[in-house]
């Protein structure tokens, strides 16, 4: 068959597919449409969230709802179980589940303090499993767990109040179960604050109905099993929260800062360039989609390695423009751990910017005890050799290379033929090798001495 003869047959053939996936899709649309109008009961969207309240439960919170919303459920229910979390993310929760079109369901099962108990008076109704408890709102320590200054338990007050208004529960339990100081008659004194139990809670307008388990909350729902949605979180998400682990994050740190060094160690774009990218790029992007990192926190963190590297290879010395460098570098890793509003960082808490700092200072100062144990042997191990990009030094131009005649150069002395800002070349006894100070700045015309060799170059140090 001629090719303008095929043409043809190839297009009717698309057309008999695509007709095929729109006659199946259009039947599937029935089938569901039919199933719904047959259903007698509700359909209720199902969230689990069995963690902490840290930013993988706002994503959670937030896909779930939407979800709910573009299904047009008719109930909302939160399967929850969490000992408390992050403030800031607690009220990002509560401020989208008051703003939920679909009337939200929470199912207590077992805890919900602390960050909780405010996720739950967000909530249209509050159903608990018997033994369950709510309360303990007060904001404490991520380290240390003592309470937090008052101006921070001031905010919380306020937003429990504010949330227990909002779904006609008492405001001034809701104050009390952050603050001990808030006395409610025949309730609480001003000892202890308030933790409520399922029939406690129940008693006092903060539960409005027990259950054995969540089955006996989607009946009374009478919810249709066929119209039970149970949320998965989306790849995206499952992601991003692989990437946010600590241990990911040391990761991503360490490859930042050995990448760098190796760089540095051997210019040019080759692998440790390209380590210290993919490094950045998994720390960053994750941190940037959750809204913890910002642009202008990124763009400092750039700048600094420009700053970096413009003292190395374009500046002698190790002055200004290195510090300040260093500087910029460190704040964009630390500050993109934190939450803020552009230049409003109130929201992070002071055990949060420290545990930010010591995680990057950490992991740098894990980088450099890896690198001063390991880093000879990785940097001329096989491996990184076919890894790392080598500039190839011809012997008619005068370059010699070779571990034999590397070694013999050791303790010998030569002259610096070029600047040594870290890399340079140097010229013993008439022949040329590239080589590495040892971390100070070599002018041109200094005398050298070879400590020792280190792959395809010396390291060298000036003689004084």
């Amino acid at each position: 068959m001629k090719k303008d003869q095929r043409r043809p047959a190839i297009l009717s053939l698309f057309a008999m597919l695509a007709l095929h996936l729109f006659v199946l899709c259009y039947m599937q649309v029935q089938s569901t449409a039919q199933d719904t109008k047959n259903a007698t009961g509700k359909a209720v969207y199902l969230t689990e969230l069995s963690e902490n309240i840290f930013p993988s439960a706002w994503r959670l919170i937030r896909e779930s709802i939407d979800q709910a919303e573009k299904l047009e459920a008719d109930y909302y229910l939160l399967d929850l179980n969490t000992y408390g979390g992050l403030v800031d993310v607690a009220d990002s929760i509560r401020t989208r589940l008051l703003k939920s079109k679909v009337p939200t369901i929470v199912f207590i099962d077992n805890n919900a303090a602390s960050a909780g108990a405010l996720i739950s008076l967000a909530c249209d109704s509050i159903f608990m499993v018997k033994g369950a408890q709510i309360g303990a709102a007060t904001v404490v320590s991520g380290g240390s767990g003592a309470a937090m200054p008052d101006k921070y338990q001031s905010y919380m007050r306020a937003t429990m109040r504010s949330t227990a208004e909002a779904k006609g529960r008492d405001p001034l339990i809701a104050e009390a179960m952050v603050d001990q100081r808030i006395v409610v008659p025949g309730l609480v004194d001003t000892s202890e604050v308030v933790t409520f139990t399922s029939g406690e809670a129940l008693k006092h307008g903060f539960c409005d109905r027990i259950f054995e388990n969540r089955q006996e909350v989607l009946d009374y729902l009478e919810a249709d099993r066929e119209l039970l949605v149970v949320h998965k979180p989306s790849v995206l998400g499952t992601i991003l929260g692989y990437l946010q682990h600590p241990m990911a994050t040391g990761i991503f740190l360490m490859l930042i800062f050995s990448g760098i060094y190796f760089e540095l160690q051997t210019p040019g774009v080759g692998f440790p360039l390209i380590a210290a990218t993919i490094g950045a790029i998994l720390y960053f992007a994750p941190n940037y989609m959750d809204g913890l990192a910002d642009y202008w926190e990124i763009g400092i963190f750039v700048l600094g390695i420009i700053l970096l590297a413009a003292e190395v290879f374009a500046l002698p010395g190790f002055g200004v423009f290195g510090i300040l460098g260093a500087i910029l570098f460190i704040s964009g890793l630390v500050l993109s751990l934190l939450r803020n509003d552009m230049f409003d960082f109130s929201m992070a808490e002071t055990d949060e910017a420290s545990m930010a700092f010591v995680t990057v200072l950490g992991a740098m100062i894990l980088s450099l005890i890896i690198l001063f144990l390991f880093g000879g042997k990785l940097f001329d191990s096989p491996a990184a050799s076919k890894l790392v990009l080598d500039t190839k030094q011809k012997t008619d131009e005068g370059y010699t290379v070779g571990d034999e005649k590397s070694r013999s150069m050791i303790s010998r002395e030569g002259l610096a033929v070029t600047d040594l800002r870290l890399t340079g070349v140097i010229e013993i006894d008439g022949e040329r090798y590239d080589a590495i100070s040892e971390g100070n700045y070599i002018p041109k015309g200094s005398r050298v001495k070879v400590l020792s060799y280190r792959s395809i170059y010396l390291v060298v140090m000036p003689v004084i």
